[in-house]
């Protein structure tokens, strides 16, 4: 993380905003220079797309703490949407050694990989300190702290991914997604992307956060810190999220509360040819914000057999 000063980056977002509006400055090598700068700075967590409110883009690492109160930063966003802009697309491969021709044909088996886009992938993880398996992917201009592990999964540019977190097998980070630090990704979670509207919130899923397996979250839904979504649950901006836990009816939509336990399930909805079954989640427990993270889920795990 390279250290801005508040000129340093008071210049760099009027650069930006001057590009978006000018075609002809855009063609100039030093504008390219400053968009592609900006990735490099997204990389290595010196820019993020949101941050708490009055800490800038610039924040850094940050408890990832009272997410409703956190604003999103469009022109950080337009630096992506202006390296898209400006690059052409193009083919990259390359080939595994091994012997991998068969006998008798031309063609090589599994010997070579390859992908046609825009922008690169990450290959100096190991100089933050993360643990990449093979097949896992990180799009450039995405950041990835230190103590992560990541299994074959994806994380799309402009995304943050926290300390120690662990983003598990075929699970997803949408573009500029703010995942906390301390996560459980289980396999197969879609965390959904937001590049446009430039002022569009991404998901955020807070600190010590835990989601299950085939877990979606999407449309800017923020999950707070120290919360469980069980296996399958899925999460829109308008989906119903009803606690259950008291005798008082709360619903939430976009948004789960610290340490809330969720799980997904349905409620009936009247239409012309029927009462159909709607899907929402429930609420129905929490976690003790004081003790333990691990002990806490463990616990909650055992009180309610809840799948992951």
């Amino acid at each position: 993380m390279i250290t801005l000063t508040y000129q340093e980056l008071e210049e760099l977002e009027t650069s930006i905003k001057t590009l978006v509006n000018d075609n002809d400055l855009l063609q100039r090598k030093s504008s390219q220079e400053i968009i592609y700068q900006c990735l490099r700075y997204l990389e290595n967590g010196t820019l993020r797309v949101a941050s708490p409110k009055g800490e800038g883009p610039n924040c850094g690492e940050v408890e990832m703490r009272e997410l409703s109160e956190w604003e999103v930063h469009p022109w950080v966003k337009q630096s992506i949407l202006l390296a898209m802009k400006i690059r052409t697309v193009e083919s990259f491969k390359w080939e595994l050694e091994g012997n991998s021709k068969v006998l008798g044909q031309e063609r090589v088996h599994a010997g070579v990989l390859g992908y046609h886009d825009k922008l690169d992938v990450r290959k100096d993880l190991a100089n933050f300190g993360v643990r990449a398996v093979y097949g896992s992917i990180v799009r450039e201009g995405a950041y990835v702290s230190k103590g992560a592990i990541l299994m074959p999964s994806f994380v799309n540019i402009g995304a943050w991914v926290g300390l120690g977190t662990m983003i598990d097998t075929w699970a997803t980070a949408g573009s500029c997604a703010q995942v906390g630090k301390n996560v459980h990704v289980a396999g197969g979670v879609g965390i959904g992307g937001v590049l446009e509207p430039e002022n569009a919130k991404p998901v955020m899923i807070g600190d010590n956060a835990f989601l299950g397996s085939r877990v979606i979250v999407v449309e800017g839904t923020i999950v707070s810190e120290g919360a469980v979504l069980a296996a399958n649950v899925s999460l829109t901006s308008s989906t119903p999220i009803y606690d259950v836990t008291t005798s008082d009816k709360k619903e939430y939509r976009g948004f789960v509360p610290p340490n809330a336990v969720v799980v997904a399930g349905t409620r009936v909805k009247s239409f012309p040819g029927g009462d159909v079954p709607i899907q929402c989640a429930y609420i129905i427990a929490y976690r003790s914000a004081k003790s333990d993270s691990k002990l806490s889920l463990n616990n909650i795990l055992r009180e309610t057999g809840i799948p992951i």
